[in-house]
């Protein structure tokens, strides 16, 4: 059995670490701030405005209403994969009722902004917070995800006085969309993986001001803070993260000496419902180009593949609309589908294991804090953890899965908050 956990442990901390153990019309896109500007004075932060062309948008409406689906077999409900009737029926609301218009101003509720580090266009959301001396802090997301993953937890976060909070527990958010996702720049070379993609938050937040300050993230996310907790101690104030990659620590004769039976069995129990659910893992790592054809041609075939893991991933007895709307979930579908980017999201995972740096071999000394909900891909004794990182806050949640901050906003904001609130 530790041979299972220490090979799983490879299998995703290879990803989920910075270190190894429509087509041409969308990716052409000049949305409102790309201009000129980036070329004249590539470190000036320019405001940025979504706006998706309709000529876009009645395209994606025409390509779902063409949509032309395979046989299923009777009664096989999710077990093949995503269930056909429930496609169906997301696609057809996907065409027909989903209004991208709203979420569009939605999201143009909060501060948008661009700037070139390293020769990427770089997207993020800076919130900052009525209470001036609030602690920065940026938070990473992963894949299938994007910043829209913490559209609940901005306002809560950053001014906790106008919904209940305390002034004590503000931050100034910077939220920024990982290279090859969203509306930041796609990279153009080899070997661009979550060392380089922390190494740019890095100097993001020097850009922005921020001296000393706090990182958060979940799934790639994780290992972006990571590196950037690796690379920078003397900035950042602590690490919280809700996925922690944390396999046997080396050199020891039994790693499980010491470790209570309940976290091996939890362990244990997320090893093996794991096991058949990494399929999508090892295509994104090996042969993303090939699959990157058909996402970025297909919308209903983005769909199938992102909406797969999402039902796997959350903690929803019954099933995943439980806890997200579908227009929740169409909006970060949508996202990957008009800047044109389901391929060079992918590519991450081929990435993440070629020249990435030696951080999974590094003890992290910056203060972190680690927020087990029950359904991750991956939970870690804390004996392993603690070999790792270094642990002050272990915070094992009641409810919740892989998307912590859209699925359990609630414990995510009191996480973060106790975290950050008490000095980390």
């Amino acid at each position: 059995m530790r041979r299972l956990g220490q090979l799983w442990f490879c299998m995703v901390v290879l990803a989920l670490s910075a270190a190894s153990c429509g087509g041409s019309q969308t990716s052409s896109i000049a949305y409102a701030a790309q201009d000129a500007t980036a070329s004249a004075d590539p470190t000036a932060i320019r405001p940025f405005e979504v706006a998706v062309p309709e000529p876009v948008l009645a395209d994606l409406r025409e390509r779902l209403r063409g949509t032309r689906y395979p046989d299923e077999i009777p009664g096989s409900d999710w077990d093949y994969g995503t269930n056909l009737a429930y496609l169906q029926e997301l696609v057809g609301y996907w065409a027909d009722e989903f209004d991208w218009r709203a979420q569009e101003r939605q999201i143009n509720g909060f501060d948008h902004f661009k700037t070139v580090i390293d020769g990427l266009d770089i997207h993020f959301i800076h919130q900052r917070s009525p209470v001036a001396d609030a602690t920065p802090l940026l938070i990473s997301h992963g894949w299938p995800g994007s910043f829209l993953e913490f559209m609940k937890v901005i306002g809560p976060l950053t001014d906790p006085v106008a919904h209940g909070g305390s002034a004590r527990d503000a931050f100034h958010l910077v939220v920024p969309s990982i290279p090859g996702f969203g509306f930041s720049d796609k990279p153009r070379g080899r070997g661009y993986g979550p060392a380089q993609m922390g190494d740019i938050f890095a100097k993001l937040m020097e850009r922005l001001g921020y001296e000393r300050y706090g990182v958060q993230g979940g799934d790639w996310g994780s290992v972006i803070t990571t590196r950037i907790a690796a690379e920078h101690p003397d900035r950042v104030i602590g690490l919280h993260l809700n996925l922690i990659g944390a396999g046997p620590p080396p050199g020891v004769e039994d790693p499980e000496a010491g470790v209570p039976a309940r976290e091996l069995e939890r362990m244990r129990e997320r090893d093996a419902f794991w096991a058949p659910e990494r399929g999508y893992f090892a295509i994104q790592a090996t042969k993303p180009q090939t699959l990157g054809y058909a996402l970025n041609d297909s919308p209903a075939g983005l769909a199938a593949w992102i909406i797969d893991k999402v039902h796997v991933l959350c903690d929803c007895p019954g099933g995943h609309e439980e806890k997200f709307t579908k227009d929740e979930l169409l909006a970060n579908i949508t996202l990957y589908w008009v800047t044109g980017t389901p391929t060079s999201a992918a590519r991450i995972y081929y990435e993440s294991g070629r020249g990435q740096g030696d951080v999974l071999e590094r003890y992290i000394d910056v203060p972190t804090a680690a927020a087990l909900f029950p359904k991750e891909i991956f939970l870690p004794p804390r004996k392993w953890a603690e070999a790792r990182y270094n642990i002050v806050q272990w915070t094992e949640m009641p409810r919740g899965g892989h998307f912590a901050a859209l699925e359990e906003p609630e414990l995510y904001i009191e996480d973060v908050r106790k975290f950050f609130g008490s000095g980390g």
